[in-house]
């Protein structure tokens, strides 16, 4: 059974940057695609980034060139750079491992929140 275990988030001001960090356990991580999603009060969970197993990157329009996911398959880990952050960036978020067909299918984690307010 995989575990996804969500960190690094934190209050930042607007401008300011933040680095999450997804561990995953088990051993199948490297085979298969990763996504970050967040969820704001009030909003349904929405896909911010993924990342294939062999590295190819999307991102949703609202975070292009702000946003940069990595993953580091040595290690279990994906990662979500967020720089220039916005107050609309307040959420939880939260990692998952991705299908075939782009969905999601491990059990969620805890999430970590990330709040950009001045």
């Amino acid at each position: 059974q995989v575990q996804l275990v969500e960190s690094g988030g934190g209050l930042v001001q607007p401008g300011g940057s933040l680095r999450l960090s997804c561990a995953a356990s088990g051993s199948i991580f490297s085979t298969y695609a990763m996504g970050w999603y967040r969820q704001a009060p009030g909003k349904q969970r929405e896909l911010v980034a993924t990342i294939s197993s062999g590295g190819s990157t999307t991102y949703v329009d609202s975070v292009k060139g702000r946003f940069t996911i990595s993953r580091d398959n040595a290690k279990n880990t994906v990662y979500l750079q967020m720089n220039s952050l916005k107050p609309e960036d307040t959420a939880v978020y939260y990692c998952n491992l991705r299908n075939i067909f782009g969905i999601a299918f491990g059990p969620w984690g805890q999430g970590t929140q990330v709040s950009v307010s001045s």
